[in-house]
């Protein structure tokens, strides 16, 4: 498979992140270009298969904007005003669009951890 994937994990509820609002750019030097929204389901991934694939899976620098204040105030997990943690950007590059890009998110109200899946 090719593309790209991304499954976020609430750390302090031991469950998915279900409902939770993802904001996809490619960038150009400093200008950043909406490319899609998305939402997790209820295993905390994205329905629909990849957010990024086909002709436009393309090599370059991306950005996924993790909606993580809104997603925790919603699943009723009380925040300080301000909140710790509210966007989670996530900037990475995409190589080889012969290879599959998994971007998983594991979040919690003061603190996140992302890496490369498979």
């Amino acid at each position: 498979m090719t593309g790209l994937t991304t499954h976020v994990l609430d750390t302090a509820s031991g469950k998915p992140a279900q409902g939770l609002r993802i904001d996809l750019f490619r960038l150009d030097g400093d200008i950043r270009h909406h490319i899609k929204t998305v939402e997790t389901n209820s295993d905390g991934r994205v329905d629909g298969g990849p957010i990024l694939s086909g002709e436009s899976f393309q090599a370059g620098t991306y950005e996924l904007l993790f909606h993580a204040g809104d997603y925790l105030r919603a699943s009723g997990t009380p925040l300080p005003h301000p909140a710790f943690l509210d966007l989670v950007p996530i900037r990475f590059g995409i190589a080889d669009t012969a290879a599959h890009y998994h971007v998983p998110l594991l979040i919690s109200p003061y603190g996140y951890s992302t890496y490369r899946g498979s």
